[in-house]
Parts: C-alpha cells; sequence; structure tokens
C-alpha cells in the first residue's frame, strides 16, 4: 500500500511564494508517476502539473514547477506569484485517478 503525503501548505499573500513537497512510503514507486492536484472551493478535482512536471494546467504555467527526488521518493510544487484563484486544497497523486492519494494539504491566498 502506497501511501503519500503532502505538507508545506500555509496561508499567505498574493505575489508570495510557497513549496509543496509529497513524500512517498513505498520505495519502489518511481516518482516519474507522480502529479500534483488539487480542489478549489466549489469546484472539481484538477491536474495541476501531471507526469513528474512534464505538463501543467495553463493557468499555472510559468508561476508553478514540479521537481523530484527519486531517491527520497519525494516529489515537490514550487508555486511563485500566488493569486487568490490558487486557494485550493493540493493532492499528491501517484498512478493517476484510480491510483493512490495523500491527504491533502490546505493553500490559502489571501491579503
Amino acid at each position: 500500500q502506497v501511501q503519500l503525503v503532502e505538507s508545506g501548505g500555509g496561508l499567505v499573500q498574493p505575489g508570495e511564494s510557497l513549496r509543496l513537497s509529497c513524500v512517498a512510503s513505498e520505495f519502489a514507486i518511481s516518482t516519474a508517476f507522480m502529479s500534483w492536484y488539487r480542489q478549489r472551493p466549489g469546484k472539481e478535482r484538477e491536474l495541476v502539473a501531471g507526469r513528474a512536471g512534464a505538463n501543467y494546467t495553463d493557468s499555472v504555467k510559468g508561476r508553478f514547477t514540479m521537481s523530484r527526488d527519486d531517491a527520497k521518493k519525494t516529489v515537490y510544487l514550487q508555486m511563485i506569484n500566488l493569486e487568490p484563484e490558487d486557494t485550493a486544497v493540493y493532492y499528491c497523486n501517484y498512478r493517476g485517478l484510480s491510483g493512490y492519494w495523500g491527504q491533502g494539504t490546505q493553500v490559502t491566498v489571501a491579503s
């Protein structure tokens, strides 16, 4: 059973930055198959950064960067120039919608 644990969320002001982390419990997995999703208030869950950062949703391009450290089984989501519309619970995912999910970390962007 793969367990994913996110951290790094919080309350920031518009224009500030945050870095999220997600650590996988299972040593055998590859971080190449990990992604970041988010669920904004009143919205469905959406893909933010997929396939270990190979693609990004349009609204975050140029502001969010996904990186990974396979030796540590950890992926990161560096978020800069945050906007109120980025307020959401951010989830780490392994192996797609039918795969494994973390518990989520709240990011709130407000002045």
